[in-house]
């Protein structure tokens, strides 16, 4: 059973979704609750997506890749969140590495990581956020000193997912001082270097799968060769995919709340109370209307974003939207959701109590609420 409909899809992205849908719950879903449990890193689902081409769905065919529009990602990510939110955020992350390599690397860089990335046999993170500077990015710290042929990379990163089991990172790091105003480059780093630290794994209140960690880079050597870009230039490099970043997790959040309604239906269809089912009770019938009229009004928003990417029309504002609205979405329908289960809303032995946890984040990351309000008003009061 699915809420939101094939309708107005094309074909290949029907095939997409359908792909996507039969990998999420035959290969991911079926060990969601265990990992929930156990927090236990995914290596054999990760092996297993990483042959069907779901961890390098937004790399070039030329290099591995599965080369998908970006309406087709969404729609993957949407159907993989829908079995393991957390899943979906490593997925989500892996890929984005890859998408910022195609879009900004040279021919050898993208020889060199992007089949490795599309495979899987490596998987991504990016190092942006920082103890002291999350939403407010400009305030990075940590600093890239050129020294011959390398810089020198030091600073803390935080919140970084995939961080502890990376293979490839990029690291935006400043290379001038702060009276400079085009001062952060991009980098790519290996984790394996003595200089790049997980010291912790963070303890969440959900996505457990998705691990994310605290990274201290000591004097980490990159070439120079291993810059993305010009020097300078990584902060704009780094913004201008912010907006994609958001509408996946537009659709990731509605991946989550989709799976959530779903739930509460077949749960109202089969409880019974007062000696009939919970769908005779106009209360609850009146819920789970407003909760399929909110999950499939965020997933055409998402869709309309998604499509202005595809089209390389701009998004900032699209992008905030879809991601505001899914995401705040989300944590409703998720709530509202386990009251439907009443009492076993409320413990492990339904997995609804598992979406309520995981769908929280979708409103922090890739930018708050708040942020995504910022964005919507000066586009809407600007001149």
């Amino acid at each position: 059973m699915s809420i939101v409909s094939n309708a107005l899809l094309s074909e290949q992205e029907i095939i997409i979704r359908e792909s996507a849908r039969k990998a999420a719950t035959e290969i991911v879903g079926s060990t969601a609750a265990e990992r929930d449990r156990t927090s236990e890193w995914p290596r054999a689902e990760i092996e297993e997506i990483g042959k069907l081409g779901f961890m390098g769905m937004l790399a070039p065919a030329s290099h591995g890749g599965s080369e998908l529009s970006f309406t087709e990602y969404c729609l993957a990510i949407e159907e993989f969140a829908a079995a393991d939110g957390g899943f979906a955020t490593m997925m989500h992350v892996h890929n984005s590495a890859a998408h910022v390599l195609r879009n900004f690397g040279t021919e050898a860089q993208m020889a060199a990581h992007l089949p490795d990335l599309a495979s899987a046999k490596r998987i991504g993170a990016f190092l942006l956020s920082e103890p002291h500077a999350g939403s407010d990015t400009a305030a990075i710290r940590t600093s890239a000193k050129r020294d011959g042929d390398h810089y020198v990379i030091n600073g803390s990163k935080q919140w970084i997912s995939n961080g502890s089991e990376a293979g490839f990172a990029l690291v935006v790091a400043a290379t001038a001082d702060k009276s400079e105003r085009n001062r952060f480059s991009l980098f790519i780093a290996d984790p394996k270097d003595p200089g790049y630290q997980c010291l912790r794994i963070e303890n969440k209140l959900g996505q457990h799968t998705a691990h994310t960690a605290q990274i201290q880079l000591d004097n980490l050597r990159v070439p120079a060769t291993d810059m993305l870009g010009e020097e300078g230039r990584g902060y704009a490099k780094t913004l201008s995919l912010l907006s994609d970043g958001r509408i996946a997790i537009a659709a990731l959040a509605i991946g989550i709340a989709r799976a959530a309604l779903e739930a509460a239906i077949r749960y109202a269809k089969d409880r019974e109370a007062y000696g009939k089912p919970l769908t005779a009770l106009q209360a609850v019938s009146f819920d789970l209307a407003e909760m399929t009229m909110q999950v499939e009004v965020a997933h055409q928003y998402m869709l309309y974003a998604a499509r202005l990417t595809d089209a390389g029309l701009p998004t900032g504002k699209e992008a905030a939207i879809a991601k505001l609205y899914a995401s705040e979405m989300a944590e409703k329908v998720c709530s509202d959701a386990l009251q439907i289960h009443g009492g076993y809303g409320y413990v492990n032995d339904f997995p609804v109590e598992r979406y309520y946890r995981d769908v929280r984040v979708t409103k922090i990351y890739e930018g708050t609420s708040h942020i995504q309000k910022l964005i919507i008003a000066r586009s809407i009061l600007a001149d």
